[in-house]
């Protein structure tokens, strides 16, 4: 399965070390306005090569556009985008066991060995460039609406951001929580230095640390969603779960809330100025009731594992002999691939809600 959606449709394709990597997106309406240089600084934020806590691996990710745009306005013809990759090291990944960790003994089992193993392939976060493309694209329509997504880096290797958005108060935060996600490093001033001094001393000991992503969607029009299979819910998860390292996925207080009475976990209820316009005192519930928005702003965090790529010594095993072996990791990694998921788990909410939101009627 390499296609997200039902209207706003988004396929991914390439391989970490291959020529390139990209996507299609389908469904985007006929003149809609395609800014290049907004796309651009969307992928940069996930490029890697910006700094000491990511992996040292440099890709300009200049995405080439060739088809569904002229004029910088959409056709209403699938938007085809090629992102190359330029600074891959496929001798890193010659001759050496399955790592621990990774797709390497799933995808020998499921593809016989034909996968291309190199720089995790298919399976690699590099095809995340594709989604940020995609997503890029997914803002600008959802803009138009009034619906922005904003996401942060709420923990890094157990510590924690205090700044509580599931109980209430992230519409007054709006405005912070921009600003923080469009950082160089996605965390809050009071946070940044102890999540990199973590980053950081996992790197020098060959090891690495994991963190959370937290997103927050504003302005959803409610009703948006559907009960059961069609929920924001369960729609949302399903993309996230798709990017490469997400193991949890929660929204508003999350697994949290099962320790809650109902009377702690229930958002009150009032009036917000119209018939059938309300708001809640609480957003326990992160903006979701049956599956369905609510109207208020619909928070979801994304936890993402340690990278499994680390210099230490690992026990595994020679595919080619299936004996017992050790593998010590050589080539470029991130110490904590957190930071760089921020701008791709914006990404697939904005993916998700655009689907929803055009098979609502709203866009």
């Amino acid at each position: 399965m390499n296609t997200f959606g039902n209207l706003f449709r988004v396929t991914i394709f390439g391989e970490s070390h291959g020529p390139a990597v990209g996507c299609v997106v389908d469904g985007v309406p006929a003149g809609t306005k395609i800014d290049e240089a907004e796309i651009a600084a969307e992928l940069e934020r996930r490029a890697p090569g910006r700094s000491g806590t990511a992996t040292p691996r440099r890709e300009t990710d200049i995405p080439e556009i060739l088809s569904g745009v002229r004029g910088g306005i959409a056709t209403g013809a699938p938007i085809a985008c090629l992102i190359r990759n330029e600074n891959a090291h496929s001798g890193d990944y010659a001759e050496i066991p399955l790592r621990p960790g990774h797709a390497d003994w799933t995808a020998l089992v499921k593809y016989g060995g034909h996968a291309d193993p190199r720089g995790g392939g298919r399976f690699s976060g590099r095809l995340t460039a594709g989604l940020v493309f995609a997503g890029a694209i997914a803002k600008k329509l959802l803009a138009g609406k009034g619906v922005s997504i904003y996401a942060r880096l709420k923990s890094v290797a157990g510590a924690e951001d205090a700044i509580d958005l599931a109980s209430g108060g992230a519409s007054a935060r709006k405005e912070a929580l921009r600003q923080i996600s469009l950082k160089p490093f996605p965390a809050a001033d009071d946070c940044e230095e102890l999540f990199k001094a973590r980053i950081l001393a996992a790197k020098d000991a060959g090891d690495s640390v994991g963190g959370i992503v937290e997103a927050v969607c504003f302005g959803v029009p409610a009703g948006t969603g559907e009960p059961f299979f069609g929920s924001v819910e369960s729609r949302a998860a399903a993309m996230l779960f798709s990017v490469p390292a997400v193991k949890g996925v929660e929204f508003g207080r999350g697994f949290e809330i099962a320790k809650l009475r109902g009377s702690e976990a229930n958002d009150p209820i009032m009036p917000a100025g119209g018939k059938r316009s309300f708001a809640t005192t609480t957003n326990n519930n992160g903006g979701l009731l049956g599956g369905i928005a609510n109207g208020m702003p619909i928070v979801c965090r994304a936890a993402v594992k340690p990278t499994a790529s680390i210099a230490m010594a690992q026990d595994s095993v020679d595919p080619i002999m299936g004996e017992a072996a050790r593998i010590e990791l050589k080539g470029r990694h991130d110490p904590c691939i957190a930071p760089r998921a921020v701008p791709v788990v914006e990404a697939g909410l904005a993916i998700v809600l655009a689907d929803l939101l055009l098979e609502g009627g709203y866009l």
